[in-house]
């Protein structure tokens, strides 16, 4: 499908990766990883041919369709989510306006013994056929199934795409990508908007998709389910294994265990060569012997051991100040943004050294709530913080946060005050900035470089309660261990939004669900609300089987007339439709006559009026068809 032969790339002079090679096949599921900056979206821009290299190749097969998912996307203004969705269909989309284009023309011309007007209804039938092949009849029900799988409503579906956040265009996006049908997906940070239903939901589509797909994420669970094969980029290398991500972890830390001991023996041989090269150089007797050695010596394969960038940031979030019992309290919050509620009548208070996770489908109001906490926006109802609070918020969108015309250095100097000010360049190195990286412009960083800067910042004031909102967008596996491990260790309170399933694993002790301007509490972590969530799930469809029985008990019910009248319209629609069927045949036939012998066939002076009273006849008949059809439906 697609073959990759010692590629390598550059930057400023620079190796980025070089001499890798790895093939696709169909039913791939690669989960590409490294740290940030190590390639991977490059690679990917390569592999859509958005990008040159510098040497190697990439061989594809002939008409080969691939789709990327990139981080950053443009999008037309003034398009409707199915409008742009649907986009994803541009050849039926061509062929459904020559069909109605056609029909036009059939409609207002009344040549109809002309050859035009013949050849219209030839190019009808062609578009008609071609329509039928490439799914025109099945796109549109595909694509709404698409939209609300990926958390989408049918109310959404006729609004503007302008109208909603960067992170549900990203899902527009994604749909269209999901309905194209292409033979390879490049996927970089897919999950990065989407809600934990969301990405539930792509994980059983992409477990399904017979392309290949190469995903590039920082969510342990979502590769763990999703991937059958893990490329690591790393110091320029690739690491290439048939497994999942926790799987190749595994080997690959054997791999090095065997590297390490395969070594330490050769280099207890080279050592004992080495001595009796010395003991027989002395002896003029053994010296063609020595230089034997020497030559074997020489010709030793020396035996590397995999070099691992394990370079990762150091992070402590110390408590400034013990605050009193209650960090938070909040009676009848609500939130407007115009017109649509986002949160009405929300109770909750938030207890010292309590660890909070936040949950729910996108659009809910939980960003909205942080950032109600921390007095971000204005809201309705009552909010009290308690004795000593001193709260410190991680924004999820850093790009407003930070001012991308300062450098990474005079970012945190200007967030340092006196007593922490010298202590600014040790901050910076323990988040590796170090050297002339402390001089780079904001603008100019990596998403994972600014969540990285945005988590130094914090730690130049005084805190005990963190508000963090999406804090592993963008950061690398290894990073996100980091965080976790720090807010493990963390002595505050903690409020966190995520939808990282493997990040808040064992992190919190309490979860609130929001949904439906509500929301709901569930003491544990969220593997308890998720099991607690698929309960209520199959709650949920108990009594939807219980509501069908009493339906089913009450059609039971019907009386014997309203049975007899129904068996009768089920009698007459089947008649109909068999007439419909023998006059669509008789149709089709003449119109196949008029291709092949157009002369003999109006040389009948009856023959147009024959041809139209059958038309006429059967869209008669479509017509009773429907008004049966709508009848027994009010059954």
């Amino acid at each position: 499908m697609l073959n990759i032969h010692k590629l390598s790339i550059s930057f400023q002079g620079e190796y980025l990766f070089e001499d890798i090679s790895f093939r696709l096949k169909g039913g791939d599921r690669v989960g590409l990883i490294g740290k940030n900056g190590a390639g991977k979206s490059t690679l990917l821009k390569i592999l859509s041919n958005e990008m040159e290299y510098d040497s190697g190749q990439v061989a594809t097969e002939k008409e080969l369709k691939i789709g990327f998912l990139k981080q950053d996307i443009d999008f037309v203004y003034g398009r409707t989510i199915l409008e742009e969705a649907y986009e994803a269909f541009s050849e039926i989309k061509e062929i459904e306006a020559s069909i109605e284009a056609i029909n036009t023309q059939l409609a207002e011309r009344t040549d109809y013994e002309s050859d035009g007007y013949h050849q219209l209804m030839v190019d009808l039938n062609d578009k008609q056929h071609q329509y039928e092949i490439l799914g025109g009849y099945n796109y549109q029900g595909e694509t709404e199934k698409v939209l609300q799988g990926l958390g989408f409503r049918r109310e959404d579906f006729d609004k503007l795409t302008d109208t909603f956040s960067g992170g549900w265009r990203m899902r527009i996006e994604l749909a269209k990508l999901l309905l194209q049908n292409n033979d390879i997906l490049l996927l970089d940070e897919p999950t990065n908007h989407l809600d934990i239903e969301s990405i539930i939901w792509l994980e059983s589509f992409l477990k399904n998709y017979s392309g290949a797909v190469v995903i590039v994420s920082h969510d342990k669970m979502f590769l763990d389910n999703v991937t059958n094969r893990t490329i690591e980029i790393s110091l320029g290398r690739i690491y290439d294994y048939p497994k999942p991500y926790t799987e190749y972890l595994v080997l690959r830390e054997e791999l090095r265990e065997q590297q390490l001991a395969s070594q330490k023996n050769q280099q207890k041989q080279i050592e004992q060569t080495e001595k009796l090269i010395e003991k027989f150089r002395a002896k003029a007797s053994k010296a063609s012997m020595a230089q034997s050695l020497i030559k074997k010596l020489n010709k030793i394969d020396r035996i590397e051991v995999d070099e691992d960038d394990n370079s990762v940031m150091t992070l402590n979030f110390p408590v400034s100040v013990t605050p009193g019992k209650v960090v938070v309290e909040m009676e009848d919050i609500e939130k407007h943004y115009g017109d649509l509620q986002v949160l009405k009548d929300v109770d909750m208070m938030v207890a010292r050294d309590s660890k909070i996770a936040f949950v729910g489908q996108n659009g809910q109001g939980k960003s909205t709530l942080a950032k109600i906490i921390v007095g971000e926006i204005e809201f309705g109802g009552h909010l009290k913080l308690g004795h000593n609070v001193q709260i410190a918020y991680f924004a999820q969108n850093q790009a407003e946060y930070l001012d991308g015309n300062k450098t990474v250095l005079d970012t945190m100097i200007d967030a340092a005050n006196e007593t922490n000010r010298s202590k600014v360049r040790d901050i910076l190195g323990a988040f590796l900035f170090r050297g002339d990286e402390v001089d780079k412009y904001v603008k100019v960083l990596s998403g994972g470089e600014r969540n990285r800067l945005a988590l130094a910042k914090l730690l130049l004031q005084p805190l005990n309660v963190l508000v963090m909102d999406e804090p592993t967008n963008h950061l690398d596996i290894k990073s996100k261990n980091v965080l976790k491990e720090a807010l493990d260790r963390f002595q505050g309170t903690l409020i966190l939004v995520s939808h990282d399933r493997d990040f808040l694993k064992g992190l919190t002790n309490k979860v609130y669900e929001f949904k439906n301007q509500k929301i709901k509490e569930y003491l544990g972590d969220i593997d308890y609300f998720l099991e607690q969530r698929n309960l209520e799930n199959l709650r949920e469809a108990e009594k939807r089987d219980v509501v069908k029985e009493q339906t089913d008990k009450t059609e039971a019910k019907q009386s014997y007339e309203e049975q007899k009248k129904l068996k009768s319209l089920n009698n007459r629609l089947s008649k109909i439709e068999s007439k419909i069927n023998q006059l669509e045949k008789e149709i089709k036939e003449i119109d196949v006559e008029l291709q092949s012998n157009y002369d003999a066939t109006v040389a009948d002076p009856n023959f147009f009026d024959t041809y139209q009273k059958k038309k006429d006849n059967l869209q008669e008949l479509m017509n009773n068809w429907e008004d049966i059809q709508l009848e027994i439906e009010s059954f």
